[in-house]
This record gives C-alpha cells, sequence and structure tokens, in this order.
C-alpha cells in the first residue's frame, strides 16, 4: 500500500472510530434516560437533555485533532481526502446506521474545508431526490395480536415495557386505555404494532406505535406514562396523527430512544405522521445534525422540480432578522442584519447566543427549533430582484451575491409559520379567540420552562397548523429569572404623569407587566378573551410566583397534550 494510500486508510478509521464513540455515547445517554424516569430524577434527565447535544461536536473536534497530527501537511490533501472517503464507503455497507455515519464523515470534511458549495468526491452526497425511507420495520417494531378483549391487549403491551420499580396499577391503566380504544374504533382492533423502545422526555415515557384493524386500517397510537410517584402509570392515550406529530413537535425537546436503526425508526414513525417532514423526525428521535442534512437534501429536491423565487417572508420587517422564503416551500431563512436600528442595542454576538439558548433549553412546545447553516450556496435566479436589494444593503457581511450564486455565510433556518397578527386579521372571530387564548397559555408554558419572551408583540409569534401558538423571535428573550418584574410607579405630579419617557430609574432586566395590554394593541373580542383567562399575565405576582418556583429548583408540568386528554 502506498504511503498516500495508508494515510487515506488512517484518516478513515480515525473519522470511524469517532463516529463510534458519539453512536455509543449516544445510546449511553438513552440508558440515563430510561434510569431517570424510573428514578423521577428529572433534574438529571435535564442536564443529559443539554449535555447530549454537545456529544457530536466534542467527537467532531477530537477526530478533527488526531487527523491534523497524524496527516500533517497534507491535512488539507484533496487527493488524500477523495481516497479517505472511498476507505471510508467500505464500511457503511455493514452499517445500520450508515446515513448517520455519512453525514459525520461529511461534518469533518466540511470542517477541513470550510467552504460554500460540495464536492462530491469528498463528502457523501445523494440524488436530490433523498433516498426512499424503509417499508418493512420488523426490526425495530413489536406486534401484539388481540388474542382476548381489549384491556388484555393492552396490558400485554405495557408488560412488554416492563420498569425496575413496576406499574402502579397495570390493570386500571389498561383499562383505561382499553376503554379509550374502544370509543374511538368501534369496529375490532386486530392488534397493536409498536416501536421497540421507549420515548422518553422530560418527565414523560411514551409507547409510539398504531393501531391495526380490519381492512388494512391504521391510526396512531402513544401511550403516555408517567412517574409521579415512584411507580410508573399511563396518564394518556393519543389517538390521532395531529396528537401524536405535536409530541414530535419542532417546538419541543429532542426525545431519547435507542436504536441502531434509526432510518427504519424514523420510516415507522413516518408511516404514523405521514405529513411530518422526515428532518424533523431525526430532530425529534435526537440526530440532529443528520436531520439537517435531510432538510438540505429535500429542500435542493424543491428548488430542482420548482421555479418560484425567494422573496421577503410576510409579516412586519424585523430589526434584527431579515427573513425571506420560497412561496412553494414550508421553510423561512433567516440572516443576521448588519446594523440593528434603534432602540435595539444587542450585538451579532448576543443574538447568536439567544439562539444557542433556545437549542439548549427546554423549548417547552413553544418555541420553534431554529437549525444553523454556514455557506449554503443558491443559484442567483432564485431570488426575487427585491430581497437581492435587501439583501445586499441590509447583510452584506453574512451574504455574498456574485453574478450567478448567492452564499448564505451565516443563516438560521424555521418551520414557516403565519404570524400571529397576520392570522389575527383574517380569522373568523371565534378561531381568532382560540388563538389568543392559546397566546397567553404558550407565555405561561415559557414561564414554566424559565423563558420570557422580551418582546411579546404579536408579530412575534406564530400559528402552527394545529393552531398552537409559538414564539419564534428570539433576540429579546431572556431567562426569567434574570428579570426583574415590577410595579409601575405611580407619579407624583402632573409634569411626571405627562413626560413622554420614564420619570424614574428603568434597569437593564426590569419588566413592568402592567404595560403588556396597552402594548399588544389588542382590541375587541380577542381583548376580551385575553383579560377573561389572563389577566394575571399583567401583574408581578403570577411571574413572581414562577420565579420562586424555579429559584427553588422545580421542574414544572409541561405536557405535549392538552389537561382534558389526561386521566
Amino acid at each position: 500500500m502506498s504511503t498516500n494510500a495508508t494515510a487515506a486508510a488512517d484518516a478513515a478509521a480515525i473519522v470511524s472510530q469517532a463516529f463510534r464513540t458519539y453512536r455509543e455515547g449516544f445510546r449511553g445517554f438513552t440508558a440515563r434516560a430510561r434510569a431517570h424516569f424510573e428514578a423521577a430524577d428529572w433534574h438529571a434527565a435535564q442536564r443529559d437533555s443539554a449535555e447530549r447535544l454537545d456529544l457530536y461536536g466534542a467527537c467532531l473536534a477530537g477526530a478533527l485533532s488526531q487527523l491534523r497530527e497524524r496527516l500533517g501537511d497534507r491535512f488539507l490533501d484533496r487527493a488524500l481526502w477523495r481516497a479517505a472517503n472511498r476507505a471510508y464507503a467500505r464500511g457503511l455497507a455493514v452499517q445500520p446506521d450508515s446515513e448517520l455515519a455519512e453525514t459525520f464523515f461529511n461534518s469533518v470534511s466540511r470542517r477541513v474545508y470550510a467552504h460554500a458549495g460540495v464536492d462530491p468526491a469528498i463528502e457523501f452526497v445523494h440524488p436530490a431526490a433523498t433516498e426512499p425511507l424503509p417499508t418493512e420495520f420488523a426490526s425495530v417494531t413489536r406486534t401484539c395480536p388481540r388474542r382476548q378483549d381489549t384491556a388484555g391487549l393492552v396490558a400485554r403491551l405495557l408488560d412488554h415495557h416492563r420498569f425496575a420499580r413496576g406499574y402502579e396499577d397495570l390493570g386500571r391503566d389498561a383499562t383505561r386505555i382499553a376503554n379509550e380504544l374502544d370509543r374511538a374504533f368501534p369496529s375490532p382492533i386486530l392488534a397493536l404494532e409498536t416501536a421497540r423502545p421507549l420515548f422518553f422526555r422530560n418527565k414523560g415515557a411514551y409507547v409510539v406505535g398504531r393501531v391495526l384493524r380490519a381492512g388494512g386500517q391504521s391510526h396512531p397510537i402513544v401511550i403516555a406514562l408517567a412517574n409521579p410517584r415512584g411507580r410508573v402509570a399511563a396518564d394518556a392515550v393519543l389517538l390521532t396523527e395531529d396528537e401524536a406529530s405535536i409530541v414530535f413537535s419542532f417546538t419541543r425537546s429532542y426525545l431519547f430512544v435507542d436504536t441502531d436503526r434509526p432510518r427504519e425508526l424514523v420510516g415507522f414513525l413516518r408511516v404514523l405522521m405521514p405529513r411530518k417532514p422526515v428532518s424533523e423526525l431525526y430532530d425529534a428521535v435526537g440526530l440532529d445534525k443528520h436531520g439537517k442534512t435531510e432538510l438540505y437534501r429535500a429542500l435542493l429536491a424543491h428548488l430542482e422540480g420548482s421555479d418560484d423565487r425567494f422573496e421577503t417572508a410576510p409579516g412586519q420587517r424585523g430589526m434584527v432578522m431579515l427573513v425571506f422564503t420560497l412561496p412553494s416551500y414550508d421553510l423561512v431563512l433567516k440572516v443576521i442584519r448588519d446594523r440593528f436600528p434603534p432602540p435595539k442595542t444587542a450585538t451579532r454576538r448576543e443574538v447568536m447566543k439567544k439562539y444557542e439558548l433556545v437549542f439548549r433549553h427546554d423549548r417547552a412546545g413553544r418555541l420553534v427549533d431554529a437549525r444553523e447553516f454556514e455557506h449554503l450556496e443558491f443559484e442567483r435566479r432564485r431570488f426575487s430582484g427585491p430581497l437581492l436589494e435587501e439583501l445586499r444593503a441590509e447583510a452584506a457581511d453574512t451574504v455574498a451575491i456574485g453574478d450567478d450564486s448567492v452564499v448564505l455565510r451565516h443563516v438560521y433556518t424555521e418551520r414557516r409559520l403565519r404570524p400571529l397578527d397576520l392570522y389575527l386579521r383574517e380569522a373568523a372571530p371565534a378561531d381568532g379567540r382560540l388563538a389568543i387564548l392559546d397566546y397567553g397559555e404558550a407565555i405561561r408554558d415559557l414561564a414554566r420552562s424559565n423563558i420570557f419572551p422580551g418582546d411579546m408583540l404579536l408579530k412575534n409569534f406564530g400559528v402552527t397548523r394545529h393552531g398552537r401558538i409559538v414564539f419564534y423571535d428570539y433576540d429579546e428573550l431572556a431567562v426569567l429569572t434574570d428579570c426583574r418584574f415590577r410595579e409601575m410607579p405611580r407619579a407624583r405630579y402632573d409634569e411626571e404623569e405627562m413626560a413622554g419617557e420614564p420619570w424614574f430609574f428603568v434597569g437593564e432586566n426590569d419588566v413592568f407587566p402592567e404595560e403588556f395590554l396597552p402594548f399588544l394593541g389588542l382590541s375587541g373580542g380577542p381583548r376580551e378573551a385575553f383579560l377573561a383567562r389572563h389577566s394575571d399575565l399583567l401583574g408581578v405576582t403570577f411571574w413572581s410566583a414562577m420565579q420562586e418556583e424555579h429559584r427553588a429548583g422545580r421542574i414544572l408540568d409541561i405536557y405535549p397534550y392538552p389537561p382534558e386528554k389526561r386521566f
């Protein structure tokens, strides 16, 4: 073997070992998630949720350090890296998680060559139409056929998922779930097919699968398990695609699930939730780096099959972010403006830290997952003229516009939502009332997760296809316990009452809840609905009580299903 071939083989082996270290560490976190759930150690569960996010980068950094040491002057040798790619590929055929291994290799090469575009001789590049998902799931699912009544079927299913301290009352839980199944599906249930592993997040564990009925009919089933008193109990059963999709939402922290065949598991989940993008399903099970790969490939595939152009996204223009979208695609791209007009005082770095905070924090179903990309390249012809002019004028530090291409040196992507202020103008009165009520619930859920949105204007919240209200503008977001909630001082003189600027001292982290309602500009039915249910958000008491809960170290319950679904 030549010296160059030996070095390439060594490089491939270093990347391969780093990937295996990552996967072993990832599965270790998942094993601990089960132990934390059984012990009701919610603080440990939260710590692991954050620490798992660092694992990929740590393994990547270790690989790069070893590669620099092994390759020396040939670290940037493209011929060597092309040979390393071929050597690495030879080991992928026997790996059930080969798609993750390819993404890991690409992550390494992207850091070796920080550039726009893709080198197909060095990176693993699939056709723009992404690889089809598996259609057989026997290796990742278990089927329980019906042998007796529905309660007996459910009891057998739950018994497959045993816990060290057992169930609080397995017969009771099986009967409760069976009653819901029999009510939802009057015709006979033939079997329950569920994923072999459990899914864990925060204080919950989930059995995920489908109800199989005569005639080839199937329906999602998600059994939510809780551990409120030291032994496991069923908390809810969810039986629709929409309910399952909310558990796996892009607004929630990633789940912990143990599988060595992620693509088969994602394929099974896609059968349950066919409208959910493959990229979001990979994200949901904690494989966010490959989720980014799937998103990018899907976007390229859509660009190949469409001819519309990127344009400024609907809604009010932001002072910090320049937001644009492809009308035919359910995605927005956000770049940070070069300069922020008053009253914005944040720096670019501070804005990026807010997005990092959201990525690492419990999103509680109310914060949109934002993926961060560097050096994305698109054809210039796919951008509208006004958008190009705005990018050139407002984001020249981030965007390079060439004769034929546009390179986004740094960009965030998010699921496209309808801004709440626009939605309220268009919605029927009853729908508008529901939206403004859920807007208040979104603020409460954020507070329960120790987050204060900062800028509570309706334009910064969006409406999902499920009608849920979520927050997506993070430049003024803050940790709730860092805020100082104050009552508005009363003016002593007429001059103070009429002053255009505050006559009293206002600190950087001071918040005056009394100002929220006039600031929002609600009127008519939405205003009345908000005041009827959420008037306590306009006073200091609610916010101070939330701060006391967090400072006392309590982790508050936030469920991915409505209260009426709980047993």
